[in-house]
């Protein structure tokens, strides 16, 4: 299947300068397996530019008071909810102390945590999830008050790690 290839990459080892993935390894089933052959096929030197869903973000919170709270399942965690709700099944969102686990390998990483359309309620985010919840909050949605606490907080939907092999 395709989301397991980036598990097994046929490219030699210290093949590449640089390698680009928005969005692809958290949906792998063993995303632990999909970073050590982005670390394998890396030169040394070379550098990773790789962003994976992180776990504390609002659009985990928003999915979570939708399918957990108000559903009375309030003890349902956001691995969770991430896996069913997000995007395709099976999909992963990963904490700062995690994303710097997957990325343990590498001499210097560093991990920035940005807001998604989905944090901010814009555009066609949350189709999936139609209806009149998403619709009133799309309306009143404070994004400017959203950007101050979530850059404050670390709440973005995306970690956008820069690693250096």
């Amino acid at each position: 299947m395709w989301r397991e290839l980036c598990e097994r990459l046929s490219f030699f080892n210290n093949y590449f300068d640089w390698i680009y993935s928005w969005g692809v390894i958290h949906h792998s089933p063993n995303t632990e397996k999909a970073m050590t052959e982005i670390f394998r096929v890396l030169k040394p030197g070379g550098i990773a530019k790789v962003m994976i869903y992180h776990k504390y973000s609002i659009v985990g919170g928003l999915l979570w008071i939708r399918y957990a709270l108000f559903k009375g399942k309030p003890l349902t965690d956001l691995d969770y909810i991430y896996s069913h709700y997000l995007e395709s099944p099976g999909t992963k969102a990963y904490s700062l102390a995690q994303a710097n686990s997957l990325f343990s390998d590498f001499t210097k990483v560093d991990i920035q945590v940005c807001l998604s359309f989905g944090d901010l309620l814009q555009g066609e985010v949350g189709q999936r999830h139609r209806g009149w919840p998403l619709s009133i909050a799309k309306k009143l949605w404070p994004r400017k008050l959203i950007c101050l606490i979530a850059r404050r907080w670390n709440l973005g939907l995306y970690l956008l790690i820069t690693a250096k092999k």
